[in-house]
């Protein structure tokens, strides 16, 4: 059982892939002062890499 299941409850919003890239490819997330790019592959999953 979780401690605080509200706070796992908000860790589990889920957006559409779609909505982050667009219809592009790749799409660049900023996060902590880091750039990471999010990439679909051609077989239609999703790759994330620093």
């Amino acid at each position: 059982m979780l401690a605080n299941p509200r706070a796992a409850q908000e860790a589990a919003v889920a957006v559409d892939s779609s909505a982050l890239l667009q219809g592009q490819k790749a799409v660049a997330i900023r996060h902590n002062g880091s750039v990471y790019r999010l990439q679909a592959t051609k077989l239609g999953k999703l790759i994330l890499t620093k």
